[in-house]
């Protein structure tokens, strides 16, 4: 891998709006943002960091004395990470990754699977190991020892597209800015409803077969869903990929909050799920009690998936 790509990569890490390059928003306060004076995490910087934390999560110790509960679902955490590992690196060796595609709006489902994808890329990618055992300005030793396999070629950036509702919140909008250009996304969005976005996406990337998808089993039209399925015959055809299908609620916010990944900061305020301004509110089953009942748990105390969605609109 050269250079140039290095520095490509890092130039045109912009989000796209109906196809059309669109600067992302300036953020005061970007949760991801690099220390003062240091140069961006590359590419394939930040897939071994990311590889780095999955593969500690995943051999860390439980403690066998703590809650019961929590015991069961960092184990159950710990079994759908392999899981959806080994869905992943099949995706990418099956398509390539100028074939492949992300289904990304900033969400935490989405977010946990766009940290697993990063995490598989040095296994699949040999040439992303390549890069990221040379030392950087931002590293002066190396940051992994390459595992070489027999792999598609290298991607520039990770493919991705972004519906977006037609009233996003401001906050949801700033996190898939910020996150864009920390993971180095190629994401275009689309202020469409899904299915013309979809029609869209793919006259404007032909190439893309496949697109990950942050569904799960309790979504909904989602339970009988696999791990491989494509799209209805009356839809734009491609291959959905599902490494995350039978995840819980509570797995995902285990995952992310072991791995320390930023998030987006309506999570915090108690909403669970997130989708336009005018159909999505905080949680009831997280308002505390309070003089003005406005007040909310953040969404990681939520313990069951079918509350999950009781702060949208069916």
């Amino acid at each position: 891998m050269t250079q140039d790509f290095l520095s490509q990569h890092q130039e045109d890490s912009v989000p796209r709006t109906n196809g059309v390059v669109a600067k992302p928003a300036a953020s005061a306060a970007a949760v991801t943002a690099a220390p003062h004076g240091a140069a961006p995490r590359t590419l394939p910087e930040v897939c071994y960091s990311l590889r780095h934390k999955v593969l500690a999560f995943l051999d860390a110790q439980i403690d066998d004395t703590g809650d019961e509960g929590d015991i069961r679902i960092l184990r159950d955490t710990k079994d759908q990470t392999r899981i959806s590992m080994g869905v992943i690196e099949e995706a990418i060796h099956k398509y390539g990754p100028e074939d492949l595609s992300l289904a990304y709006n900033g969400g935490k489902d989405c977010l946990a699977l766009l940290v697993l994808i990063m995490a598989c890329l040095p296994v699949v990618v040999p040439a992303i190991a390549a890069v990221a055992e040379t030392p950087s300005a931002n590293s002066s030793s190396t940051t992994a020892t390459p595992i070489p396999s027999p792999s598609p070629p290298p991607p520039e950036r990770l493919q991705a597209i972004y519906i977006a509702p037609p009233d996003p919140f401001p906050e949801v909008e700033e996190f898939v800015a910020v996150s864009t250009t920390e993971y180095h996304l190629d994401l275009v969005r689309y202020g469409l409803p899904m299915r013309p976005a979809l029609e869209a996406y793919l006259a404007d990337r032909p190439a893309v077969k496949a697109i990950f998808m942050g569904t799960r089993r309790t979504d909904p039209h989602s339970e009988f869903l696999k791990h491989f399925s494509p799209t209805d015959a009356d839809w734009p055809q491609f291959m959905r990929v599902n490494p995350l299908i039978d995840w819980h609620y509570s797995e995902i916010w285990t995952f992310i909050r072991h791995l320390d990944i930023p998030f987006c900061c309506l999570y915090q305020q108690g909403f669970s799920s997130l989708g336009g301004m005018t159909n999505t509110r905080p949680n009831p089953a997280l308002a505390l009690d309070g003089p003005d009942g406005k007040r909310f748990r953040p969404a990681y105390e939520l313990v069951r998936d079918d509350e999950e969605r009781l702060g949208r609109d069916r």
